[in-house]
């Protein structure tokens, strides 16, 4: 090869380089896609048979959010009217106390269900190192101020259908026992889980249904046709989208809304749509 030949190549693959680079940063973390899901559930009643539930996962208000772009993301969730929307934690990533009035404002505009709405907390809604549980506590409140309520190990029964809601795994307030006594296998039951390594502890008590989870974002960043090369979890499996289990569970990890550091590749921001069916 001459050196007139290297130095186009070389130009075309440093363009190539700060283009991918450019679009990393600055287009994949805002590029939200809409999932569509379908949702079959054990003793759904006839009446939820067709009704949506919408998933938002990890919005990380913080002081590297993007609040614009979440705000325009809910409202565009919004315009699908689901008729049950769950949160499934990382709210914040806490820095100061500034992150609550971003909440605060933010949640003025957060898709509510039309037959109700529900979370959980996320490993980074208890703060630095995930041990404070006065953040915690606070955020609770601020929610409950916006209708929402944070099952904390609880259960909350909407419609006939029951949201039993696991505390984060890496939190203060892990105790998956407590929240899987709600459940009855006569009743229709989805679990909401931040984590989904709980999936591989000895908890469930028989339960047989679905599970959503959020906490990984994919990855974030993924090599084409290949895994991507860090996730938070102990089970290197569970990145993103649906896992079917043996005992008959199904677990769904939504990529998440937002981000911890402004970079996405391969991996787009998901807010999931799952429609109910009777199993």
């Amino acid at each position: 090869m001459n050196r007139r030949k290297f130095l186009r190549y070389t130009g075309v693959l440093g363009g190539a380089g700060l283009l991918t680079g450019l679009y990393t940063w600055q287009v994949e973390p805002f590029l939200l896609e809409f999932t569509r899901v379908p949702m079959k559930i054990r003793n759904l009643p006839q009446a939820l048979a067709g009704k949506t539930l919408m998933q938002i996962s990890d919005i990380h208000i913080g002081t590297r959010s993007r609040d614009s772009y979440l705000k325009d993301s809910f409202l565009k969730a919004a315009a699908y009217q689901p008729d049950f929307v769950a949160y499934t934690g990382d709210f914040v990533t806490y820095d100061e106390p500034r992150q609550l009035d971003q909440l605060h404002e933010l949640m003025r505009h957060a898709p509510c269900g039309r037959l109700g709405t529900t979370a959980v907390f996320g490993n980074h809604d208890y703060g630095a190192r995930w041990k404070d549980s006065v953040l915690a506590n606070n955020l609770e409140e601020l929610l409950s101020n916006h209708q929402l309520r944070v099952l904390r190990n609880d259960q909350q029964v909407i419609s006939g259908l029951n949201f039993i809601g696991i505390d984060d795994k890496w939190g203060t307030n892990f105790h998956p026992e407590k929240a899987m006594r709600h459940w009855n296998p006569q009743e229709a039951s989805i679990v909401l889980c931040h984590n989904p390594d709980v999936m591989d502890l000895p908890v469930w008590e028989g339960y047989n249904g679905w599970v959503i989870s959020g906490h990984t974002h994919g990855g974030q960043c993924k090599p084409p046709f290949l895994p991507p090369p860090l996730l938070p979890v102990e089970n290197k499996r569970y990145s993103s989208g649906q896992f079917a289990f043996e005992d008959g569970r199904t677990l769904y990890i939504n990529r998440a809304l937002g981000y911890t550091w402004q970079v996405r590749f391969n991996v787009r921001p998901e807010i999931t749509l799952f429609e109910l069916m009777p199993a």
